[in-house]
C-alpha cells in the first residue's frame, strides 16, 4: 500500500500507518476533537495490496471524534487482494477551543492617521516600479545628490572607524558647530549642552512635544500645516487647535485670531517659516506681533520649524524666533539637514533650546533611538563647513528651485479658477482646485474634493500630488517642485490635459 498525509498540524499527535491497513492517530497528551477524512484513489497496478471491493464508496470517509487511538482494522473485512495500488490522504483538524489574545492598541496610537504624504508617495513608487510612468511630485525630496564634500566626510567616516555609538546628544563636533552655525546665521547663543542632535528633525520635533505637553494641554498650530504635527500632539495626548489662515494672505498667521484662542491650556504654539505646504515666510515684523502676543501666556512655549530656512528666495528673508526679545527662554528652534543640503536619507536633525527642556528631549532619546548615525554627524560636520547659508552648493540648488517655481507659477496662473499665494520659500505650491470641485469625468466620477481630484490625476495624468485636506486646507492641493524642471513640464502637460477632460455633470 502506498499511503500519503496531509494537514495533520496539531501539535502532539502522529499519524501510525501498519500493515494490513492498520491505521491509527494517536493524541499524545490532552483530549481533543478531530476532523479527520481519508481520501483513497487507484494508482497504478501493484501486487500484494488491499483494494476495496467498492473504490468509490471508500474514496472519502469522515468523521468526529474524542479519542486518543483510532483504529481502521475494520476495513479490512471490505477489501480483497487485488493487484492496485491505494493512495491515502488523511487530513486532520483540531477544534481546540483556544484561548483569545488581545490585540487591542493604546487609544494614544489609535487617533492617529497615517501620514497621507508617505502613503501617496509609497503608492507611486509602488506604480512606478510596476513600469507605469508617474510623475511623482508628493514627497518632500530634493533630487539633487547630496553634495560631494558632504558625502565624502561620510565615506571617510567609515574609512577611518567613525562607526560606533555616539553620545546620545550627538559628538561634542557636531553640536559645537551647531552653535557656531546658529551663532553666525541666526544671532542665537547656545552651548553644545543646549543642543540635541537627532534621527531627523522629525524626531526632535516629536520628542519636544512628547517632552512638554500632557493630558489635557492645547498645542496651537495654524493651517494649512505639515501633517505630523496634528498627529504629535494626540500622541502626547494633548489637543491640537487649529487656526485657518486665507490664501488672500498668504497663508500666514493673524495675530488677533491666535489672541482670541489662548487660554491656560495652550502650552505650545507650532511655527514652520518657511512653511511646509504653503512655502510662505514669516516676515520679521509679523513674528514680532506674535512674540508680544506669546509674552502674556507664561504657560506658552514655542517650537520653530526652521528645516527650510535657507530655501528662500529674495526679497523675503528669515528670521529665528527665538531671536526676537523675551522669546529665547521659551523657545524651541528645529533645524536640520535633509531640505537644504539633500541629505533626506541620513537622517540627521536637531534641537536648540534652554538646557532644561533640551535635557528632557534627551532622556526620551535615550530610551529610544539613542544618538543620532555617526556616519551622518560627521557628515552634518562637513555641511555646516560649507560656509554661510551653505555656500555655493546649497545657493546652485536654491537657484534650481527658484527657476522651478517660476516656471510653475506662470503655468498655473494660465488655468481657469486655480488660486495661489505664490511662495516665498521651501520647494512647494499650495493651489486651490476648488472651483473644479463638482466636475466629474468620464469613468472617473465626480471631483468632490482634494483627495478625490488627486486621485483623478493619478489615473489620468499619472501625476501624483497631495491632498490638502491632510495639510488642513481642502480647498487645496500640494505639489512638490522638488524634481526635475523637465519633469514639471511633462506633469504640467499632463495635468492640463486632464483638467480639461472634467465637465460640469449634466442634470438628470
Amino acid at each position: 500500500m502506498h499511503a500519503s498525509c496531509c494537514g495533520l498540524t496539531t501539535p502532539g499527535s502522529r499519524l501510525v500507518l501498519s500493515s494490513g491497513f492498520d491505521l491509527r492517530l494517536e493524541s499524545l497528551g490532552f483530549a481533543s476533537s478531530w476532523q479527520l477524512s481519508i481520501i483513497c484513489s487507484i494508482d497504478e497496478p501493484w501486487s500484494g495490496c488491499f483494494a476495496p471491493t467498492d473504490p468509490e464508496s471508500l474514496r472519502s470517509i469522515s468523521f468526529s471524534s474524542q479519542l486518543h487511538s483510532v483504529s481502521f482494522r475494520s476495513f479490512e473485512q471490505k477489501l480483497q487482494v487485488q493487484p492496485f495500488r491505494m493512495s491515502t490522504v488523511v487530513r486532520a483538524e483540531s477544534n481546540s477551543d483556544k484561548i483569545p489574545i488581545d490585540t487591542s492598541l493604546n487609544p494614544r496610537v489609535n487617533s492617529v492617521k497615517l501620514s497621507k504624504t508617505m502613503a501617496i508617495t509609497d503608492k507611486a513608487t509602488a506604480l512606478a516600479q510596476a513600469g507605469v510612468p508617474v510623475i511623482r511630485l508628493a514627497a518632500g525630496e530634493p533630487d539633487f545628490d547630496t553634495p560631494v564634500v558632504i558625502a565624502e566626510a561620510g565615506i571617510n567616516a567609515v574609512r577611518e572607524g567613525h562607526t560606533r555609538y555616539t553620545p546620545n546628544a550627538g559628538t561634542l563636533e557636531l553640536r559645537t558647530a551647531i552653535c557656531h552655525k546658529l551663532k553666525e546665521e541666526n544671532a542665537l547663543t547656545y552651548t553644545p549642552d543646549q543642543i540635541l542632535a537627532s534621527n531627523g528633525a522629525k524626531q526632535s520635533i516629536l520628542q519636544a512635544v512628547l517632552a512638554v505637553c500632557s493630558t489635557g494641554d492645547e498645542v496651537i498650530i495654524p493651517a494649512p500645516y505639515w501633517v505630523s504635527y496634528p498627529e504629535m500632539a494626540r500622541l502626547a495626548d494633548a489637543m491640537p487647535v487649529i487656526l485657518p489662515t486665507l490664501i488672500s494672505n498668504n497663508f500666514l498667521l493673524d495675530p488677533k485670531l491666535l489672541a482670541s484662542k489662548l487660554s491656560d491650556k495652550s502650552r505650545l504654539l507650532i511655527l514652520c517659516s518657511p512653511s511646509n505646504p504653503t512655502g510662505s515666510v514669516y516676515p520679521k515684523k509679523l513674528l514680532e506681533e506674535i512674540a508680544d502676543i506669546v509674552s502674556k501666556h507664561p504657560r506658552l512655549l514655542v517650537l520653530s520649524d526652521e528645516i527650510y530656512e535657507h530655501i528662500i528666495y529674495a526679497p523675503a528673508t528669515h528670521t529665528s524666533f527665538a531671536s526676537l526679545p523675551g522669546m529665547w527662554e521659551r523657545t524651541f528652534t528645529v533645524n536640520g539637514f535633509s531640505k537644504a543640503f539633500a541629505m533626506t536619507g541620513w537622517r540627521l536633525g536637531y534641537l536648540a533650546g534652554p538646557k532644561h527642556f533640551v535635557a528632557a528631549c534627551g532622556k526620551l532619546q535615550s530610551q529610544s533611538t539613542s544618538g543620532a548615525c555617526s556616519i551622518s554627524q560627521k557628515a552634518g560636520v562637513a555641511a555646516l563647513g560649507l560656509g554661510y547659508a551653505g555656500g555655493d552648493a546649497v545657493a546652485t540648488m536654491v537657484k534650481a528651485f527658484q527657476e522651478r517655481r517660476d516656471f510653475l507659477v506662470k503655468s498655473f496662473k494660465e488655468l481657469e479658477g486655480v488660486k495661489m499665494s505664490e511662495p516665498q520659500g521651501a520647494f512647494y505650491l499650495f493651489l486651490d482646485f476648488s472651483f473644479y470641485y463638482g466636475t466629474e469625468a468620464k469613468g472617473f466620477g465626480v471631483i468632490k474634493d482634494s483627495e478625490s481630484l488627486c486621485q483623478y490625476l493619478l489615473d489620468q495624468a499619472q501625476v501624483a500630488l497631495v491632498p490638502g485636506d491632510a495639510f488642513g486646507d481642502d480647498n487645496c492641493i500640494r505639489i512638490s517642485y522638488a524634481a526635475a524642471l523637465s519633469s514639471l513640464q511633462a506633469a504640467m502637460e499632463r495635468i492640463k490635459m486632464a483638467l480639461v477632460l472634467l465637465r460640469s455633470p449634466v442634470p438628470a
